[in-house]
C-alpha cells in the first residue's frame, strides 16, 4: 500500500490542493469515522516554535529512520519468501515433504507445492488486508490520543509480530500468519503517526513528507538485506535469529516515543496563522473588573508583549506572507483549475458522496488494482517459473524485483508530484489505466525482456497509483469527509484482497500453475473498469468546465446590465 503515500498516505493535514496560505485552511482529521466516535478530552496541539529547532530536527530524523525499519517491511514478502521456503515453512503440507527437507540442506532455492504456496501467500494477503483496514482505527486513535500513544501501540505490535515469527516453528499452533499480521499492524501505527511531523518545519513540509514516504517505500528492502545475509551466512542466520535481532527496532521506537517524540501533534499551518491573527489573545476576562486605566494598561502589557513575541516566532517559522504567500496561493488556485474536477462533491454529506458514481467507480478501480498489485508481489517467482520455463531465470527476475521495488518508490516521488500538480485528474486517470494495461500485457509475455520491462513499470506505477487515488479523493470529495470516504475506499480494497487466495487456487488447481488466464482476466476487468472511470470523469470534467464558463459569463452580463436610468448595475448588488 502507500498508506504513504500519504503522500501517499494522504490522510494527513497536508494534502495536495490544500493551501496553507488560505485563511479558510482547515485541519484534515485523521479520524475516518469522524463524529461517529465521541471526542475524548485531550491536550491542545503544540506550536513548532515552542520546541527547539535541534529537537525538531532530531525528531524528524528519528521518524525517518524508524519508518525505514518498520513502516512497510511486510511488503518485502517477495524477498523473504525464498528464505521461508528454504527453511521448510509449511513444507509439511507437501506430499513429498521429506524430499523437500533433504533438498533444503544442499541448495539455496526450492520449489513449492500448491498447499505450501497457498499458505505462504495467505500470510502476505492477510498482512496486506490488515495494513489497509488498519487505517480506520489508527486514524481514530491518532485524533483522540495523539501520536505518542499510536507510536507506542505500533512498537508493541511490531514486537509481538517479531516474537511470533521468531518462535513460530516451536509453537503448538501456526505462528507465522499472526506474526506477519502483527508486523503489518505495527507499520501503519508508526508511519501514520509520523505525518504530523511535517508541521515541525512548515516551509519544508513537502520535503519531510517525501522523506517519510521514501522511508516507507524503502522499508520493504529490510527483508532483502536479510535474505542476502542469510545466503552469505550459509543459511545459519535463520529467521529465528533475525527476528530476535529485529526486536531492537520496536524497543528503539518505544524509547524514542517516550523520551523524544511529541506527546501531541504539532499545530498545522492554519492553526498557527489563526493563533497569530487572533486579537482576543490581548484580552483577559479580568480586564472588565479593573477600573483604573494605569493599572489596566500595566496588566495588559505583559500578555501583549508575550503575544507579539509569539507572532514574531510564528512569522519566522512560516516566512513572510507578502509576495511569497501570494505566489503560493496563486499556485494552489492554478492546481485547482488544472485538475478539472476540484470541488465537484465538496459540501455533500459522506453518504451522498459514497452513493455517487464518483465513489463507486474509483472504489472498483482501487479494489482491482490493489488485488493485481499484491497478487503480483506474492507470486512473481512462481509466475515467471512458468512463463520462462526456467527456474534460475525466475530467481534472477525475483532478485531484480526485490531491489527495484523499494528503489522505484523513492525514484517516483518527484515524478508523482510533477504529474499530479501540473496535469488534470482525467489525464492522471488515463495515465494510470494506460500503464496498468501495459503492465498487464507485459505480464503474460514469456520473454525475459518483458519481465524486466514489467518490473520497471510496476515499481513506478505502484506509488503513483496509491498517491493518485488519495489525490482524487481530496479533489473530488473534499477535506471535510476525506477521512470517511478515503478510509472506506482503502478499507474495502483491503478486505477484498482476500480474493487473492481464490486467484491462487484458480491458478494452481484449474490452470495447472499457468498464471496467464488469471492475469488476462484481471487485465480485461481492470481495463473495463478503468475505461468506465476515465470516460465518466472526462465527461463530468468537460461538463463542469462548461458550467463554470456559463456562470462566469452570466456573472459578467449581470455586472454590466444597464438600469433604465443609464447606470450600470453591479452583479453584487
Amino acid at each position: 500500500m502507500s498508506l504513504h503515500r500519504v503522500s501517499s498516505m494522504s490522510s494527513h493535514e497536508h494534502v495536495r490542493g490544500s493551501s496553507p496560505a488560505r485563511s479558510e485552511h482547515r485541519k484534515m482529521s485523521f479520524n475516518p469515522v469522524g463524529t461517529w466516535v465521541p471526542p475524548a478530552a485531550k491536550e491542545d496541539p503544540v506550536g513548532a516554535f515552542e520546541v527547539s529547532k535541534t529537537r525538531r530536527l532530531v525528531q524528524v530524523a528519528a521518524a525517518v529512520v524508524y519508518c525505514l525499519f518498520a513502516a512497510g517491511v511486510v511488503f518485502g514478502y517477495a524477498a523473504i519468501k525464498p528464505v521461508l521456503v528454504h527453511e521448510g515453512v509449511y513444507g509439511e503440507f507437501c506430499a513429498d515433504f521429506s524430499s523437500i527437507s533433504a533438498e533444503t540442506t544442499t541448495t539455496t532455492t526450492t520449489t513449492t507445492c500448491y498447499e505450501q504456496e497457498l499458505r505462504l501467500n495467505l500470510m502476505f494477503t492477510t498482512a496486506a488486508v490488515a495494513t489497509n483496514v488498519c487505517a480506520l482505527p489508527v486514524g481514530t486513535l491518532l485524533d483522540r490520543y495523539g501520536p505518542r500513544v499510536c507510536g507506542l501501540i505500533g512498537s508493541c505490535f511490531l514486537a509481538i509480530g517479531a516474537i511470533f515469527f521468531s518462535f513460530a516453528s516451536h509453537l503448538p499452533f501456526d505462528g507465522y500468519i499472526p506474526g506477519y499480521l502483527f508486523l503489518a499492524l505495527g507499520g501503519p501505527f508508526v508511519f501514520i503517526s509520523s505525518f504530523q511531523l511535517s508541521n515541525t518545519f512548515p516551509r519544508h513540509s513537502g520535503l519531510i513528507l517525501a522523506l517519510l514516504t521514501g522511508a516507507f517505500d524503502s522499508s520493504s528492502a529490510i527483508f532483502l538485506f536479510y535474505r542476502l545475509v542469510y545466503t552469505a551466512s550459509n543459511h545459519t542466520f535463520t529467521p529465528h535469529k533475525f527476528f530476535l535481532v529485529y526486536l531492537i527496532v520496536p524497543i528503539c521506537i518505544s524509547i524514542a516515543q517516550t523520551f523524544l517524540m511529541p506527546k501531541n501533534s504539532y499545530k498545522t499551518v492554519g492553526e498557527l496563522v489563526a493563533q497569530a491573527e487572533d486579537p482576543s489573545n490581548d484580552v483577559h476576562p479580568i480586564d472588565q473588573h479593573i477600573s483604573d486605566e494605569g493599572r489596566l494598561a500595566r496588566f495588559r502589557e505583559d500578555p501583549r508583549q508575550h503575544r507579539e513575541s509569539v507572532v514574531s516566532e510564528i512569522t519566522s517559522l512560516l516566512g513572510r506572507k507578502g509576495e511569497e504567500g501570494d505566489k503560493q496561493t496563486q499556485a494552489e488556485e492554478r492546481k485547482k483549475q488544472i485538475s478539472g474536477v476540484w470541488g465537484v462533491l465538496h459540501g455533500r454529506s459522506a453518504f451522498q458522496q459514497i452513493k455517487s458514481l464518483w465513489f463507486i467507480l474509483i472504489t472498483l478501480f482501487t479494489v482491482i488494482q490493489m488485488v493485481r498489485i499484491n497478487y503480483f508481489v506474492a507470486t512473481i517467482r512462481t509466475q515467471y517459473e512458468h512463463l520462462l520455463s526456467d527456474h534460475q531465470k525466475a530467481v534472477q527476475v525475483n532478485n531484480i524485483f526485490d531491489v527495484a521495488l523499494p528503489l522505484g518508490g523513492v525514484i517516483a516521488i518527484p515524478m508523482i508530484g510533477l504529474v499530479l500538480d501540473n496535469t488534470s485528474t482525467p489525464f492522471v486517470l488515463t495515465l494510470l489505466v494506460s500503464v496498468a494495461t501495459t503492465i498487464g500485457v507485459l505480464g503474460v509475455l514469456p520473454y525475459v525482456w518483458a519481465a524486466y520491462a514489467n518490473i520497471a513499470l510496476f515499481v513506478l506505477y505502484r506509488p503513483l497509483y496509491y498517491t493518485a487515488v488519495s489525490d482524487y479523493a481530496a479533489k473530488v470529495f473534499g477535506f471535510h469527509t476525506f477521512g470517511k470516504v478515503y478510509g472506506l475506499i482503502i478499507c474495502l480494497a483491503g478486505i477484498l484482497n482476500f480474493f487473492q487466495s481464490a486467484l491462487d487456487a484458480l491458478t494452481h488447481k484449474t490452470f495447472g500453475g499457468d498464471p496467464i488466464p488469471v492475469n488476462v482476466m484481471l487485465l480485461v476487468l481492470a481495463l473495463a473498469v478503468g475505461v468506465a472511470l476515465v470516460g465518466f470523469v472526462w465527461y463530468k470534467s468537460r461538463k463542469l468546465g462548461r458550467d463554470r464558463l456559463e456562470d462566469e459569463a452570466e456573472g459578467a452580463r449581470e455586472t454590466l446590465m444597464p438600469e433604465p436610468n443609464g447606470e450600470t448595475v453591479n452583479g453584487d448588488r
